[in-house]
């Protein structure tokens, strides 16, 4: 009987469609369609030049699809018809509209190529969500 490592739980895969705002800890496994380069700077302001680089791309799985934004190495690995694995990623909101993230907490890695076919006809990224402040009685 294999011994398995106390703390080191399966992780549970999420499903796009399933993604909520203000929710994070996913895990989840998506095929690039798209990578689209929105800032590219460099910082010229300590002993190495830092470059900042944001992508957006859209990755999605069987159930849908939602930009994710990508930064700095992260940008590299975005390539399209590459399927990655995004561990810890969390949503932002980006006005009114649903991101997905991974921050220094999680990773961006490639995975063999998923057999499913992106549903592109279900972009999270395209709902909007209005900030309602409910009252409780």
């Amino acid at each position: 009987m294999a011994e398995s490592k106390p703390g080191l739980r399966k992780p549970v895969f999420t499903k796009v469609d399933q993604l909520r705002p203000g929710t994070s800890g996913h895990t989840l496994i998506g095929k690039v369609v798209s990578t689209k380069m929105v800032l590219q700077k460099g910082r010229a302001d300590g002993p190495q030049v830092r470059q900042m680089r944001i992508a957006e791309c859209l990755v999605g799985d069987e159930t849908g699809m939602i930009i994710f934004t990508a930064r700095n190495d992260q940008v590299d690995l975005m390539k399209e018809g590459t399927t990655v694995i995004l561990r810890n990623a969390k949503i932002d909101m980006f006005k009114g509209s649903m991101r997905l993230a991974v921050d220094k907490w999680g990773r961006v890695e490639v995975a063999e190529p998923a057999d499913f076919t992106v549903k592109e006809d279900n972009n999270l990224s395209l709902i909007e969500y209005e900030l309602v402040n409910v009252v409780e009685e």
